[in-house]
């Protein structure tokens, strides 16, 4: 499909897969990659390997016999670089850049396939003919390889990974689907993904000040025009770490009804103070979805029956989780019920206390209340 000029998107859509990186894709995904067709022709990015097939006959309907001088591989993990293979097999004279720590893993993914790889820094430029790439190398947004590639002709950048979200339904453009589900769906991606990284996400923003940029063409989701100001206001929101002082996540599982009959007590009272918030049952919702919840909740309630000296595995396996995602600025609290021991409500207590939250008492109900 033709983005804008000779500028072609060219990647798959796999509307069936319902777990990434841990975490649920309600929707599915898409892997995005994109051509730009001048007296040159360059690549930028791949697709998952089973969509190796997809990549390759869009290609061809665009290009036909052509062949591809360049291509840019702006992070080598395999759900953008697995079809590299196939690709350098039908385009074997195509020069490869990225950094260098790309370059040391697609080798060590891709050991049998020859490439001509060509590392860059930051600000070096590809002239490709009618158009040139500068490459902005953003370590750790969310890999050590990953970088963001500026095409200054159309003012379009390819961030790969950053302004991303899981959408397979079909949309191209932001202005294909609502501000509601686009922010909901990159939400869920930044809180799921991208979080743990924010203090290189501030950086590359800063990076970016210095390009006029009207397109943004990221690896997953829809490319971005009319909303890329409030997209980058949100990032900007979220690498801070800047949360709604009046919402709330109540985060739960129960055994016998009363932890529940807990979460639902606080949930009750914090909205009747007019507070905005969610009750989330870990028995019956993704512990990837209660993260994206939290996303922008000043006050975290996590609560749990005491089972066996500790709390059910599924507040525990949301706790690990939440931890290693990293959110900031975080107010906590933790309860629950027990019969004759009651750790579990002081273990919550101490992991929230760990992740640096501000934390109230936690609260403990006996048997029942």
């Amino acid at each position: 499909m033709k983005i804008c000029g000779n500028i072609y998107a060219v990647g798959a859509v796999d509307e069936r897969i319902r777990m990434f990186h841990g975490y649920r894709t309600p929707i599915g995904t898409t892997y995005n990659a994109y051509l730009a067709v001048g007296s040159r022709v360059t690549l930028i990015d791949f697709v998952k390997r089973p969509f190796a097939d997809v990549l390759l006959s869009n290609i061809k309907a665009v290009l036909g016999e052509r062949k591809i001088e360049y291509i840019i591989c702006n992070h080598a993990e395999p759900d953008h670089s697995g079809a590299l293979p196939e690709v350098l097999k039908a385009y074997p004279d195509a020069a490869l850049y990225g950094t260098a720590a790309c370059e040391k893993t697609l080798k060590a993914y891709c050991p049998e396939t020859e490439i001509n790889f060509n590392a860059v820094k930051t600000g070096d430029v590809l002239d490709a003919g009618e158009f040139t790439f500068t490459f902005i190398p953003m370590p750790m947004v969310h890999w050590p390889d990953s970088m963001a590639t500026y095409m200054a002709d159309e003012k379009m950048l390819f961030p790969n990974d950053a302004l991303g979200q899981h959408i397979g339904t079909g949309e191209v453009f932001d202005s294909d689907l609502s501000l509601e589900k686009l922010f909901e769906r990159a939400g869920d991606y930044y809180a799921n993904i991208v979080l743990p990284f924010s203090a290189p996400v501030k950086a590359l923003l800063k990076n970016l000040n210095g390009f006029e940029i009207k397109t943004v063409c990221p690896s997953h989701g829809v490319i971005l025009k009319d909303a890329l100001p409030r997209m980058l206001e949100k990032y900007a929101a979220w690498s801070d770490n800047v949360t709604d002082g009046e919402s709330f996540t109540v985060i739960y599982d129960t055994m016998w009804g009363t932890t529940k009959k807990m979460a639902e007590r606080i949930f009750g009272d914090y909205t009747a103070k007019g507070f905005k918030g969610d009750i989330i049952n870990l028995s019956e919702k993704h512990h990837s979805y209660a993260m994206a919840r939290l996303l922008e909740s000043k006050y975290i309630f996590i609560g749990s029956p005491t089972l066996n000296n500790g709390m059910m595995p599924s507040v525990s396996a949301f706790l690990t989780y939440m931890k290693g995602l990293k959110p900031k600025n975080r107010i906590g609290r933790a309860f629950g019920s027990y019969g004759w021991s009651g750790e579990a409500a002081p273990q919550i207590h101490d992991i929230l206390s760990s992740c640096g939250f501000e934390m109230m008492e936690p609260e403990k109900v006996l048997w029942n209340f």
